[in-house]
């Protein structure tokens, strides 16, 4: 056998006996080799996005008419995401069971089936095949074997569930049903925000040059909100000097953190701390970018809710919107953005959720520093995979806080979910 065979056929050792996670550290000290371990990342697909979990595929309202297709992904697997003409949804694997070609290309779709462009292989609506270009065929010669059955053939199926309008997906057949997975807080929070008639008002995506934990972390991570965020701070939209807190499902895996626009009371640590974002006192030219309502009688103006392993779910002012980050990679993430409305909307409501929407976004006024701050701790991890992260803000442990959200007990929180699915729980 020559090296370069020897190499090939190498397989990965498991993720725990490649990652040297600190000793005793619990969940506050993250190796930053996990960032960028290729052998890692190959796990991740199998353990997480193809394990026990319901990854997040579209909304149904994408796919609300019979014979509508949505294509998607569970970590870097394509999905097809259809509604039949008998109004049932399915999903499967956008792969051939021919020769593996992607059988649908657009995102979105209406078709009566499912025909692979490479040998016309022709599927129904739930991916069960239907027939094959020239399976007898030609005057009697060629064709498929006489043993061949197309009822034997489909496109590989996932298990679906919907709730409050979202559409989730999974492999494994030791998922809990979705309720039970979330748990009655996160259910709670989700039906707050979308159990009602959804209007998509617009999408975008990105490409974030970062590995998708750090995505995960960031978006669990109160702490850095409005220390970043310039604009956050300077109008007053979301700081940590207003009443707020983080709530984290029972298995820590999943969070939200909101807070209360009204409350706000002036902290000093602002100043004292020499934080960038508060060091502006601009005024807006078009103050109605932030004209809101009360939407809900809670106080809240603005939260996170995020659903493990990659989905969130933002409400700002009354700027609503999903995010699904999409692993690319080891070192490379695409995020979807989708910014929904209510049907019973007046035409100011709609017009200030559309305004908002330009806080978020790849090109808003809030996260494109998001996409910039991630990749400076990707380009300045990478090196030094021996290192790890310190997360001890707010303490050791991941549980619920909701009287401060300077914290990073969300963070711990992943990482405790994570650990768990990964199998690092024997070297901690």
């Amino acid at each position: 056998m020559s090296t370069c065979e020897a190499i090939i056929q190498q397989p990965f050792s498991p993720a725990h006996e490649r990652i040297s996670w600190p000793k005793n550290s619990g969940i506050t000290k993250i190796p930053y080799s996990i960032f960028s371990d290729g052998g890692v990342y190959e796990e991740e697909q199998e353990r997480i996005f193809k394990g026990p979990v319901w990854n997040y595929l579209c909304l149904e309202e994408e796919i609300s008419n019979p014979g509508d297709i949505r294509t998607t992904w569970v970590g870097e697997t394509p999905v097809i995401v259809t509604r039949d003409h008998d109004g049932q949804l399915h999903a499967m694997v956008n792969r051939c069971a021919h020769k593996g070609a992607l059988v649908c290309l657009k995102e979105k779709d209406n078709r009566k089936s499912l025909t692979c462009i490479y040998h016309a292989w022709n599927y129904d609506l739930s991916g069960q095949l239907k027939s094959i270009a020239f399976e007898k065929g030609v005057a009697g010669k060629g064709g498929m074997p006489p043993n061949f059955d197309v009822s034997e053939h489909r496109l590989q199926p996932l298990r679906i569930t919907s709730l409050y309008g979202l559409i989730f997906g999974t492999f494994s057949d030791e998922t809990k049903p979705i309720e039970e997975y979330l748990g009655p807080k996160m259910s709670a929070f989700m039906k707050r925000n979308l159990d009602r008639p959804l209007k998509i008002l617009g999408r975008h995506s990105q490409v974030i040059h970062n590995n998708w934990k750090l995505y995960a972390e960031n978006v669990r991570d109160s702490y850095h909100a409005t220390l970043l965020h310039t604009f956050y701070t300077a109008f007053k939209v979301n700081r940590l000097d207003m009443d707020g807190g983080i709530i984290l499902a029972d298995d820590k895996w999943h969070h939200i953190s909101y807070s209360k626009r009204m409350t706000h009371k002036l902290d000093q640590e602002y100043s004292s701390a020499n934080v960038h974002s508060a060091k502006y006192t601009s005024s807006l030219a078009a103050p109605e970018l932030i004209a809101s309502w009360e939407e809900f009688d809670d106080g809240i103006t603005h939260s996170i809710q995020t659903i493990f392993p990659n989905l969130v779910i933002q409400y700002t002012l009354n700027s609503l919107a999903i995010r699904h980050f999409v692993p690319r990679g080891v070192d490379e993430t695409e995020l979807f953005w989708l910014f929904l409305g209510d049907k019973g909307d007046t035409d100011e409501q709609e017009g200030m959720r559309v305004m908002q929407s330009n806080l978020t976004g790849a090109a808003g006024l809030v996260a494109l520093e998001d996409g910039c701050i991630n990749s400076f701790v990707q380009r300045g991890t990478k090196t030094s995979p021996k290192e790890s992260s310190f997360v001890e803000m707010g303490g050791t442990v991941a549980e619920s806080n909701e009287s401060s959200r300077a914290t990073e007990t969300s963070v711990r929180g992943f990482w405790f979910g994570y650990r768990n699915i990964m199998g690092f729980n024997q070297n901690l």
